[in-house]
Formats: C-alpha cells, sequence, structure tokens
C-alpha cells in the first residue's frame, strides 16, 4: 500500500458509507458495482485495516472506509489454492465455519473470509462425516441451528458460528463510522 500522499497532506479527512464490499468480492461505489479493470486493481492494491479492524482503500492522502456485507476477505479457489478477492494468496485454512444462514466462511493465515457463494457446491461435496462418507443435509441443517454435528472439510472440522459473533471474534469493524 502506497502511503507517501499521507505525509504531503497529513489532515485529509477519511470518507465513510460510500464503498463497500459485497459478499462476493465486489467493490460498490455507493451500491453501484466497480466495473472499471482499472480501479478494481487500484482499491485490491491499497485495502488494508487500522489498528481498530476498521477496513479501508487508500486514496492518495485519504483513507475511504469500506462497509462489509460479511467479512473483510471473500474467498475464491485459483489453480487450487484459496486466494482472496484481491489476488491474495489467503493460506491454508485453519478452521472452516458455517453460520445459521448457510455461509461458508474459512480462517487463514491472511483472516477470516467468506467463501464466494459460487465455489459452495465444490466445497460441499468435499466434505466428509467422521465415518468418510458423504454429508447429508441433517448434519449441514444441525450445524447451522449451531448443534454439534462431525463434518469434516480436508480433515478440518466444520464448527457452527453466529454471524452476529464475527466482528468480535475476528477483529474487525463491518460498518466503521466517524
Amino acid at each position: 500500500m502506497d502511503l507517501g500522499a499521507v505525509a504531503k497532506w497529513p489532515n485529509v479527512p477519511a470518507c465513510y458509507e460510500w464503498l463497500s464490499l459485497d459478499m462476493r468480492g465486489d467493490w460498490r461505489l455507493q451500491g453501484e458495482r466497480v466495473t472499471h479493470r482499472g480501479l478494481i486493481d487500484f482499491m485490491n492494491r491499497q485495502y488494508g485495516s487500522d489498528d481498530s479492524g476498521r477496513w479501508f482503500v487508500q486514496n492518495g492522502p485519504q483513507r475511504v472506509y469500506v462497509d462489509l456485507a460479511c467479512t473483510p476477505w471473500i474467498f475464491r479457489r485459483h489453480a487450487g489454492e484459496w486466494v482472496a478477492h484481491t489476488g491474495l494468496p489467503a493460506g491454508k485454512p485453519s478452521a472452516v465455519l458455517i453460520d445459521e444462514t448457510g455461509r461458508i466462511l474459512i480462517d487463514t493465515p491472511l483472516g477470516i473470509g467468506l467463501v464466494d457463494d459460487r465455489e459452495l457446491a465444490e466445497l460441499i461435496a468435499e466434505c466428509r462425516q467422521a465415518n468418510g462418507t458423504a454429508v447429508n443435509e441433517v448434519a449441514f441443517e444441525s450445524l447451522m441451528l449451531g448443534n454439534p454435528a462431525e463434518v469434516f472439510w480436508q480433515s478440518v472440522a466444520l464448527q457452527a458460528v453466529r454471524a452476529v459473533d464475527l466482528p468480535e471474534r475476528f477483529k474487525f469493524n463491518p460498518r466503521p463510522r466517524p
């Protein structure tokens, strides 16, 4: 991230409620999906967080804080590896979580991220019960309700999580405000 302009113009006010990240990892300016490849690449390079877990895009001397639809990262697979919406490698998942709405999240060395819904069918097909058999809907529904169920993805046990608990547990602010 380039912070050179901050030193030159240190008192530029931050911008809030302008930029958001949706559940597919698309940038949105005032609700409209950004499609300009150059702008997307710029925002991906300048994306970061402050010490209080507020995510932003550094635009010259100004921080443009990002409203998050779910988590700071949206993960997809590329060549068999998890990558973030910004193109950064996520690393090997240490935890796989499922919330009450059926969203699947993975905790990686990069951080917590929502699995892009276009990846779900493949990920779910790779899940197994403790005895090695394919997982049925009942096991997933049990997890979504917060009940124990032995479901594994590549030897990592799926854990139930409440969506409302994600920001505190993973130290991010989904709606930064002044």
